[in-house]
């Protein structure tokens, strides 16, 4: 397990997840933000999609 910190939707957030765990878990299962939605898992349909650095990202 590590520790990263992120600014989500503009509130600075630490948490501890292991390197292999996806973003959309940490930010579904972690920080309980389920907005961001689970569709095919290959970064193909788009569900998963979040802005980083005002990029937009697949997150699966």
């Amino acid at each position: 397990m590590s520790t990263y910190k992120l600014i989500v939707n503009g509130s600075p957030r630490e948490v501890e997840a292991d390197s292999k765990t996806k973003l959309l878990w940490v930010l579904r299962d972690t920080l309980g933000l389920t907005g961001t939605k689970f569709g095919c898992g290959i970064s193909e349909c788009g569900a998963c999609s979040v802005h980083i650095n005002g990029e937009s990202m697949r997150s699966c």
